[in-house]
């Protein structure tokens, strides 16, 4: 007996040490493509691109998976820009997650001064050249490890557009294009290392359209129905409805076209808005009442009024079980340690924040808590469907804000880059340890039906519509 329990004990430690280097071998693997990465993210950052109009990234993505052996699937859920890219047989099936668009009038050198590149043209200010490039490169290294150990198991890259605003993942989920994993892993740049299982807002979006009657503003003004006015009293409308929603109801717009000249009574108009809310119903309740404006303030304005959902988003459903696989692993990776170079590029930006934070949170791991988000992401579709967990990474320096000239200056220096590998070696680590431990996703997933609860029917926020393929064209 004796024997037979130093046999199973020397078992488990050799089954230990063969992990240790099998990760290590991994984080190594990472290491030596971390300029390849770098120059691949680069690129991305170099030439930004808008939700759905993502074509040069996603050209550059999919040529790197197909030269690595991966089966790319290209165009899904009608989404030219939306891609999958598979390697492997049998379960498990592993998911991860990558995006790459950019936002509208973004432009940043990367320097630690506000400069634009190019004035008015799109920049990468919530990091997602490096989410793309980054969960690629942890696609391809568990791949790699596949390949190497002769594992079952199947690794799948989702190439998602047009995360900001767009719900590119809503699509794709409403396709069943996630219907047959049994986990996802993600993350998302930010300015410290983190793996929370959170939940975040979910949205609807929408612009409100404004048609009346051009006519000379002076001469003859009574001939002019003001679109502008449309808009401008649903706004105001709008603006005196927040004080009767409930907390965390966010409510934001922004006039896309409000006329060509001011001495012409405007025909059309037209505004854009994004309704948040940590309850999906009490998104619908808020979003119906916007609507409700919008045609109050046609009739009062004598113009007319359509509008549009261009987007809809589920609030996040976390997953401790993944979380804590994520949050163990990134802690064996480590954060991201500076460089005097970029030490003195991370000291002189945070002279623009209104609150710097403390350098050296970029090389440390924080503490696994439960959080509830205030942002949204169409990650939160996915997360109803299959078990997911995300981590965040340091890629912007400590004290910055996502959406920012200073996200998009760090997003262009190694210091983004080194965040990137961080998550990409959190990623690969996990997943190994899912394809050794099926336990994991057993737990995962009890976790999951229990969350998400036994009468649960997925259904769209933006319902049965065709992707809006156009809604980042003006």
């Amino acid at each position: 007996m004796k024997r037979l329990l130093i046999l199973f004990c020397f078992g488990l430690i050799a089954i230990s040490t063969f992990g240790q280097r099998e990760k290590k071998q991994i984080i190594q693997s990472l290491d030596e493509k971390f300029y390849h990465y770098s120059g691949i993210a680069h690129q991305l950052w170099e030439n930004p691109e808008l939700g759905y109009l993502e074509f040069e990234s996603v050209a550059i993505l999919q040529a790197e998976l197909e030269k690595e052996g991966f089966s790319v699937e290209k165009g899904v859920a009608d989404i030219p820009t939306a891609f999958t890219a598979t390697y492997g047989s049998g379960k498990p099936i592993i998911g991860v997650i990558g995006e790459f668009d950019a936002l509208p009038g973004m432009s940043q050198k990367p320097i630690p001064t506000k400069e634009p590149r190019i004035e008015g043209a799109p920049g990468q200010a919530c990091g997602h050249h490096l989410f793309g490039t980054g969960s690629m490169a942890a696609a391809i290294a568990v791949k790699d490890w596949l390949k190497k150990t002769g594992k079952s198991g199947t690794i799948r890259f989702y190439g998602t557009p047009a995360e900001e605003g767009g719900s590119g993942k809503v699509y794709m989920v409403r396709a069943g294009l996630f219907d047959d994993l049994d986990a996802v892993l993600s993350w998302h740049p930010g300015d410290a290392n983190t793996s929370n299982p959170s939940t975040n807002l979910a949205t609807i979006s929408g612009k409100f359209t404004f048609k009346g009657y051009s006519s000379h503003a002076a001469v003859a003004p009574e001939r002019g129905r003001s679109a502008l006015d449309g808009v401008e009293a649903m706004n105001d409308m709008v603006n005196m409805l927040r004080e009767h929603t409930t907390e965390p109801t966010r409510i934001h717009y922004v006039i896309t076209k409000g006329g060509d000249a001011p001495n012409i009574v405007p025909a059309e108009a037209q505004v854009y808005y994004v309704i948040r809310h940590n309850n999906r119903n009490e998104v619908k309740s808020v979003w119906d009442r916007v609507v409700k404006a919008a045609k109050g303030a046609a009739m009062g304005t004598e113009t007319e009024m359509s509008y549009e959902i261009i987007g809809g988003t589920y609030d996040r459903l976390p997953n401790e079980v993944l979380s804590k696989v994520m949050h163990t692993n990134m802690t064996i990776v480590g954060g991201v340690d500076y460089d005097e170079k970029e030490l003195t590029f991370a000291k002189e930006i945070s002279k623009s924040f209104p609150n710097p934070k403390p350098l050296e949170m970029a090389a440390q791991i924080q503490p696994m808590v439960f959080t509830n988000g205030k942002a949204s992401a169409d990650t939160g579709d996915v997360s109803w469907n299959v078990p997911l967990a995300a981590v965040r990474a340091a890629t912007y320096v400590p004290g910055t804000a996502a959406h920012s000239w200073q996200a998009v200056a760090s997003g262009g220096t190694t210091i983004g880059k080194k965040g990137m590998i961080v998550a990409a070696k959190t990623i690969a680590l996990s997943a190994v340890d899912i394809y050794n431990n099926p336990d994991i996703l057993e737990e995962a997933r009890a976790e999951f039906d229990k969350r998400r609860g036994p009468n649960f029917k997925y259904e769209a926020l933006l319902g049965d519509r065709k992707p809006a393929l156009d809604y980042r064209k003006y």
